[in-house]
């Protein structure tokens, strides 16, 4: 059998995609929205063959059955804030957008749950849980724009693991449409259910590279009668991790976010128009601690007779008290002004990687040393979710379009395998990150990964070269 030549195909699968979803539904040429051509990654922009918009999981079986016959691969998309290219069309792909697949089809206050379609914002899933009276803890700079389907794919953590864990631990259930169309619908809704192999956990940080997460059971959780916090400045990282540990220890389960910023990035941030720092510059370190608690005028006390304590230990050198929540979403702001790097630091490359506790402030000042040597005047700023040992970078050449991104890599990454880290704490390994991965996974274990690829994927028509 000849093989139908590639414009013929694109033709004959732009044809059956339109004749089982409407014009409506399947975008191409001309129509094509400039956005679904790539992510928030550094890579440029892909045009893919057709933009696909279903609206139901059936819509989006149908066209994955329509482009796994034609032997066209699928790239699946959801609020395309990811760093790493997984959402990225790769070419001659069918970019199948999530984006219509939205809306709350259940909340079960007795269970606790909530069944929500994968293309719903997350500051849409929050906002639903809070009305009913609960609380949806992941919670993302990007929560605006982030679908709940593209965290569960990739597993995102955000600002409260420390407490609650990643995404992975708040999903009960799934609807995910398979490779060659089929369906698993396997919306459980109870936290104990060990009826053979938990299969959720296949597509949960797998990047759309195994299936498209269509529908999600989520856990919802009491929502806190009070949330404060404090930013502190601290002489040295040893008082981190003090202060860390003391946190654990004396705040226990009120405990819900442990940020830490290195001075360059205070320095940086304190500079930006609108942004005010309430702590001064000179520190060796800063912390923002957050408490949720139930009981406001027992909790709120403790919060601060705690943060008293720390002072009177030695391991605080300056400290501010949220007095209102308008405070703590101010302590918040300091932290999140990271997303107008861009337009501050202008191009540079952004990192998320996840090093053990004890070690993160020796990598700063070995990567710091290392950048400066392979690139001179090459800027580096740390910060990140100190408590789960997830750091973030923010690293570049001032002035350099494009940035010597490779050699930038290779300082990381390289730095990375060396202090026993990981690449990727919290945005996956898309495309960026794939040439990395075997820093952090064995051999063995990678080879395992290619296995179950081609186990679902024989073909590889779903999100084809990412991750494996």
């Amino acid at each position: 059998m000849t093989a139908m030549p590639d414009a013929a195909r694109d033709e004959a699968v732009l044809a059956a995609l339109v004749a089982e979803l409407g014009a409506r539904t399947v975008l191409s040429g001309p129509d094509l929205p400039a956005r679904n051509a790539s992510d928030w990654s550094t890579l440029g922009p892909q045009a893919p063959l057709a933009v696909v918009r279903p609206a139901t999981t059936e819509a989006v079986a149908a066209a994955m059955r329509i482009c796994a016959a034609h032997g066209v691969p699928v790239v699946p998309q959801g609020g395309l804030t990811g760093l790493c290219g997984g959402a990225r069309p790769v070419p001659g792909a069918v970019a199948l957008s999530l984006e219509r697949m939205t809306g709350i089809e259940a909340i079960d206050p007795a269970s606790a749950t909530m069944t929500v379609r994968a293309g719903t914002p997350l500051q849409v899933v929050q906002e639903a849980a809070d009305a009913a009276g609960f609380l949806v803890p992941l919670d993302l700079g990007a929560r605006g724009s982030c679908a709940i389907g593209g965290n569960a794919s990739t597993n995102a953590g955000g600002n409260r693991v420390i407490r609650y864990g990643m995404t992975r631990d708040m999903i009960l259930g799934l609807e995910v449409v398979l490779p060659d169309g089929g369906t698993v619908t396997a919306l459980n809704t109870m936290i104990k259910n060990n009826a053979g192999y938990d299969l959720k956990h296949l597509f949960i940080g797998s990047e759309g590279t195994l299936g498209i997460i269509t529908r999600l059971v989520l856990r919802l959780f009491p929502k806190p009668a009070c949330t404060v916090a404090a930013l502190c400045a601290l002489p040295d990282y040893a008082s981190v991790v003090g202060l860390l540990a003391a946190a654990r220890g004396g705040l226990g389960p009120m405990l819900s976010a442990f940020e830490v910023m290195w001075p360059d990035y205070w320095e940086t941030i304190g500079a930006m128009p609108g942004v005010r720092v309430p702590l001064p510059q000179g520190h060796a370190a800063y912390c923002l601690v957050e408490a949720q608690g139930t009981d406001e005028a027992y909790d709120a006390p403790r919060f601060q007779a705690w943060i008293e304590r720390q002072a009177e230990a030695g391991l605080l050198a300056d400290a501010v008290l949220s007095r209102s929540l308008a405070d703590v979403k101010a302590f918040w702001g300091v932290r999140d002004a990271c997303s107008e790097f861009p337009q501050v630091l202008g191009p540079h490359e952004p990192f998320d990687i996840g090093l053990p506790v004890a070690a993160m402030d020796a990598y700063v000042r070995a990567c710091k040393a290392a950048l400066s040597e392979r690139l001179p005047g090459a800027f580096a700023l740390f910060y990140g979710h100190i408590g789960d040992g997830n750091l973030h970078i923010v690293a570049g050449l001032r002035g350099a379009d494009p940035q010597p991104k490779d050699a930038i890599q290779e300082v990381v990454y390289g730095l990375v395998r060396e202090f026993g880290g990981t690449v990727s704490a919290e945005h996956g390994i898309g495309l960026t990150k794939k040439p990395w991965l075997g820093h952090v996974r064995s051999e063995a274990e990678i080879a395992l990964m290619r296995r179950l690829k081609a186990a679902i994927d024989p073909d590889g028509v779903l999100n084809p070269g990412k991750v494996v």
